[in-house]
């Protein structure tokens, strides 16, 4: 059999069952990613002329891939957010990625480092990779589709959490790096990352977001509407702007994740109630869903030749009291004196889930820098998704329903 024939026609059945993914995840309770690596397990287990689902070797292929389905998921999350933009109605995710990210970094690299023995930057490394929330895993817990007219405490800080974390997690891979660089004759490199990785490439990446989140605003707005030259009325926008503005922000050394998220809350605020938005996410959000079917069969894939080989027993505990201890810790931390409901915070705490912006920053930091224990970061982290796409998979439909039930409320936009 052609190994090319075999694999294109897995993705296509892959991608023609995300149609019937929502409806299963409704009536069963049980997450699509779930499903999707179980069924890589399985076809790679069975059919041994697929391609090698290895992240390590084919490294630069896992880091522009995984860079490439966060850019869209990042451009559909922000535009499915139906609360208006302010530093008031905004600041239970910006405790998220001010407080509770920063702490689960500094607590599972102090782990890493006593516990694990890993030396101090691979221990960054992981605390950085895994700090993020996943926007490409956690459908289930995020916000529906802008206009949704629905207010819900939970989903909406889950969603805004993972479209500003994942771009947030990137200075402190970038430390992991000029930690792993540190020598005799570079010590003021910590004092350029601060100034550089920190400052400067935040900064960018939210006024470059801000200023082209504006411009597409009025162009599709204002110009489409007043002039028969130009006519913009297709969703394939979202995914084309998202591209644009993460190219255009690396160029000036940005973070691009950051300015991806900025330009789509920045256009979603744009006309708040235009039925376009829908258009807009709607088609980033059916690319997403091929894109996720692909990266699950891989991840599935990956299991089933080793990625998890060099897990030791103890790492496994470390993930287990991640999932289990850190992150709702953390997260509770940072949710103190909000006006939420213990039970709200607790949600947010919990479903914190890991996923493709963890392998993303790995694989990169691993691509820019030899780490001591790269193996044992990728069996760890590999793990440690998994178990989230296991515990989160299996258990976020109902408890996101039981919430709702209890907390949310109808508005009008």
């Amino acid at each position: 059999m052609d190994s090319y024939i075999i694999t294109i026609t897995l993705i296509g059945i892959a991608a023609l069952g995300m149609a019937w993914m929502p409806s299963f995840t409704k009536k069963t309770g049980i997450s699509d990613s779930v499903v999707y690596v179980l069924l890589g397990a399985v076809s790679y287990y069975f059919i041994d002329i697929l391609p090698k689902p290895d992240p390590v070797r084919y490294e630069d292929y896992t880091v522009h891939f995984t860079e490439f389905v966060i850019i869209i998921s990042i451009m559909g999350g922000g535009l499915k957010i139906d609360r208006p933009f302010s530093l008031q109605t905004w600041i239970v995710p910006f405790r998220l990625l001010t407080i509770t990210m920063v702490l689960c970094i500094f607590l599972l690299t102090m782990l890493s480092y006593l516990f694990l023995h890993f030396d101090f930057a691979s221990s960054l490394l992981l605390g950085a990779a895994l700090a993020p929330t996943d926007p490409v895993l956690a459908a289930d817990v995020q916000v529906g589709p802008p206009l949704e007219k629905k207010k819900d405490n939970v989903r909406f800080a889950l969603t805004a959490e993972a479209g500003m974390n994942d771009g947030m997690g990137f200075p402190f891979t970038w430390l992991a790096i000029s930690v792993a660089s540190l020598g005799p004759n570079n010590a003021g490199s910590i004092l350029e990352w601060f100034a550089y990785d920190f400052i400067y490439k935040i900064i960018a990446g939210i006024i470059v977001g801000f200023l082209l989140g504006k411009f597409l605003g009025y162009l599709i707005f204002n110009v489409s509407k007043k002039t028969k030259f130009i006519n913009i009325n297709d969703g394939f926008i979202a995914v084309a702007s998202a591209l644009l503005i993460y190219g255009l922000t690396e160029l000036v050394h940005g973070y691009g994740f950051i300015a991806v998220f900025v330009a789509a809350v920045t256009l979603r605020n744009y006309e708040f109630k235009n039925e376009f938005h829908k258009d807009l996410h709607n088609f980033s959000d059916q690319v997403e869903r091929i894109l996720v079917a692909v990266v699950l069969l891989v991840f599935g894939g990956s299991l089933i030749h080793g990625i998890l080989g060099s897990l030791t027993w103890e790492m496994a505990v470390v993930g287990i009291i991640f999932i289990f201890l850190i992150r709702p810790f953390s997260g509770i931390v940072g949710l103190m004196n909000t006006h939420l409901h213990f039970k709200e915070k607790l949600g947010i705490s919990f479903y914190g889930i890991r996923g493709l912006g963890s392998f993303y920053y790995l694989s990169f930091a691993l691509s820019q820098k030899d780490f001591l224990y790269s193996n044992e970061l990728w069996s760890i982290v590999s793990f440690i998704v998994l178990l989230s796409i296991i515990v989160h998979g299996l258990t976020a439909t109902r408890v996101m329903r039981t919430l709702e039930s209890k907390f949310s409320e109808e508005i009008s936009l």
